[in-house]
């Protein structure tokens, strides 16, 4: 359940491996229990040193935090919320190797921690969000960075001349 959710967090959430690595049960739980619409990445948690808010999907996310956190006492805000096999925080080359763990037992060859992180952002792109949202959401300061992670595949080109 741990993993899966981890994995769901990857491509739901786009953060990048480090940062979901070192998220807190307060993070994503309310006092009440329930799984936040949305938390606050601080400046010191976020690569470019600003502060943003990230959102969290209703329909696989969410649902899945909630599945995860059944079962689990949520009453310390300051624990890990994907415990390691030790009970602490992952560290982020441990949270690398999970992935790629998880990619292999799959029989995913050239995915690594990052594979979640741009199928996010490309899945949203195709879906016509546009770039200046995608790199809010990253946390890009620079639209150019945002542009390198979206993946141009044959479908992309073939509906765009539809637009026409």
């Amino acid at each position: 359940m741990r993993d899966e959710t981890i994995f769901l967090f990857s491509f739901y959430a786009g953060l990048r491996t480090k940062k979901f690595a070192a998220l807190k049960r307060g993070d994503i739980f309310a006092e009440n229990g329930n799984v936040r619409k949305q938390f606050i990445l601080s400046a010191a948690q976020s690569k470019g040193g600003n502060t943003r808010t990230v959102y969290l999907n209703q329909r696989f996310l969410r649902r899945a935090l909630a599945e995860y956190a059944a079962g689990r006492n949520l009453s310390d805000p300051n624990r890990a919320l994907f415990e390691s096999q030790k009970g602490g925080h992952f560290s982020a080359n441990t949270m690398c190797q999970l992935f790629l763990d998880i990619y292999k037992a799959v029989g995913l060859k050239d995915a690594s921690s990052h594979s979640g992180r741009c199928t996010y952002i490309t899945r949203l792109a195709n879906k016509g969000v546009s770039v200046r949202l995608l790199a809010e959401q990253a946390g890009h300061s620079h639209n150019s960075t945002t542009q390198r992670y979206i993946d141009v595949n044959a479908e992309q080109l073939s509906a765009a001349v539809e637009l026409l």
